[in-house]
């Protein structure tokens, strides 16, 4: 397992090394194969391959440290991207290249990086340290340029340490110069769990979490790997309603600090323990429910919504009071038409839908699943009064989505074919000692090429994800997006719920090195991760 400060040190020493030398280094085991270079030749000829329109955009990103105005009074300090929280949003239309740059302004030589996720791009351009780049040190750039040639709902974040739990994150919005469906205005929905800056800061609640609950006094079920084994009657009184979420909601037991452990998260949607992290206030759109960002529209027309979320540690039952969802896309891609009142919506899942406005004001929800809390903005197409911040339709016990009961669209259904290549990924530890892993293996960042999932270029693969922990995990894949059996959709993250299988195909024609791992900020970063490779 690797502590955050050996992390740090590793990264910061990679200031000299290109991603071709960190792959060079990284496969020179005998016992691993030969893999692709992440800027290689294939990677290369690969981007080749995508049809660009020749256009460039091109933006600065500047990483630094922010006091946030999230509404209600409540002031944060974080890091963000120019100040603000989500970051400005970045729009392109297929086949277009960004070209992105960096500038790291964080403080005490801290390093970043940016992933975007859910694009399928060039390999170097992935912002994974140190597997595909090197990070970005403090008070230096980087640019990040590739083609993005697949329409749809993204977003980027950081990809070191938990810097996904701060405010370095905005939606990446790839429009279809074809676009099929028929609408009249759009809506970015960005929804968070928040801590940072408040209660504490996301290095805090990781170093709390990871002492796990193998040393507390928990009614003699000390052993079990999930919450819900623990008796709560020796929780030291810790109340489990809406106040266990506030910002002055602490507690020990065993002599151990509880600022930030949840405790009592259980969701039958989630199969039982629904989160880790305690957070006080849950955004969308960088907003408190006490002073929500506002949607002003027309009665009768048609939006479409386009919803992230950017969490750390929770997942998301959405609604619109009084409306019925259309669900167009997820992830980026289509699917066949479904109509429902509500949808759940894991770390780092996107989902479109469309919805026909009605006359008055109406609060757009996000449930935090099994964590008694909510995240509000609002609708306004007509006169009205705003609802009070603490309101749950009754849309959000109807009819509710989960990415299991969809189906791709069928011109992006992938066509039967034999599979080439099976990888078991098998998710394994729990909260007693705080060692989420793959295959019982945590990720070595020292050595992130060590035991890879070998694939090659051409082949069907098959990911069997077998969750044999107390705790749901949203799988999130690089550089590929993969279909859920044979006909489901086409994602690039998937909840997989606890005690279940969950088999996953795609096409290997992305070469490089790609992370696959649990989206849950905490659990990729304690070892929940592995590197599907492609061999050389």
């Amino acid at each position: 397992m690797n502590s955050i400060n050996r992390r740090s040190v590793l990264l910061a020493g990679l200031g000299v090394a290109g991603a071709g030398a960190l792959a060079a280094c990284s496969s020179g085991s005998s016992t691993t194969p030969a893999l692709v270079n992440p800027s290689g030749s294939a990677v290369a000829a690969a981007e080749k391959k995508r049809k660009g329109t020749g256009r460039t955009q091109q933006v600065t990103l500047t990483a630094a440290p922010a006091v946030l105005d999230l509404g209600g009074g409540v002031m944060a300090r974080s890091w963000a991207f120019s100040g603000q929280a989500p970051g400005k949003e970045i729009r392109l239309s297929a086949g277009d290249t960004l070209a992105a740059e960096l500038s790291n302004q964080l403080p005490d030589k801290t390093s970043t990086s940016i992933h975007w996720h859910g694009i399928a791009m060039r390999n170097d351009m992935d912002g994974v340290p140190p597997a595909t780049q090197q990070a970005v040190r403090a008070g230096t750039d980087f640019t990040y340029r590739f083609v993005a040639d697949a329409p749809g709902t993204y977003f980027f974040h950081p990809h070191v340490g938990v810097q996904l739990d701060r405010a370095l994150y905005a939606p990446l919005i790839v429009e279809d110069p074809k676009e099929p469906l028929s609408y009249d205005d759009e809506w970015v929905v960005v929804l968070d769990d928040w801590a940072d800056g408040v209660t504490g800061t996301p290095d805090e609640v990781l170093a709390e979490l990871r002492h796990g609950m193998g040393d507390m006094d928990m009614g003699g079920h000390s052993g079990s790997s999930g919450h819900e084994g623990h008796d709560m009657g020796d929780m030291g009184g810790m109340d489990m309603g809406e106040d266990s979420s506030s910002p002055s909601a602490s507690a020990s037991s065993g002599g151990m600090s509880m600022r930030f452990m949840l405790m009592g998260a259980e969701s039958e949607l989630l199969g039982g323990d629904a989160g880790d992290v305690k957070y006080p206030y849950h955004l969308v759109n960088g907003r408190v429910p006490a002073e929500p960002d506002v949607y002003e529209g027309k009665p009768g027309k048609r939006v479409r919504l386009r919803i992230i979320n950017a969490g750390g540690d929770t997942a998301y039952r959405v609604a619109l009071a009084g409306h019925e969802l259309t669900i167009t896309h997820t992830d980026g891609f289509p699917v066949e038409h479904q109509r429902v009142d509500a949808l759940l919506i894991g770390m780092g899942e996107r989902y479109d839908v469309l919805v026909t406005l009605g006359d008055g004001v109406f609060p757009l929800v996000a449930l935090a699943e099994g964590k008694n809390a909510t995240g509000m903005a609002l609708v306004r197409t007509g006169s009205g009064s705003a609802p009070l911040p603490t309101v749950r339709p009754k849309e959000l016990n109807g009819r509710i989505l989960t990415a299991s009961g969809l189906r791709a669209a069928a011109d992006v259904r992938l066509s039967p074919k034999k599979v080439d290549r099976v990888h078991r990924v098998e998710l394994t530890g729990g909260m007693d000692k705080y060692n989420w892993a793959i295959n019982g293996k945590p990720f070595d960042m020292a050595d992130p090429a060590a035991n890879p999932l070998a694939i090659e270029e051409g082949q069907r693969v098959r990911l069997d994800f077998l969750n044999s922990t107390e705790m749901w995990h949203p799988m999130h894949l690089h550089g590929h997006t993969y279909q859920l059996g044979s006909s489901g959709p086409r994602k690039d993250t998937s909840i997989v719920l606890p005690k279940k299988k969950l088999s996953v195909i795609f096409d290997a024609d992305n070469p490089g090195q790609w992370m696959l791992h649990c989206h849950n900020a905490y659990h990729g970063e304690v070892g929940m991760m592995a590197l599907v490779a492609y061999q050389s």
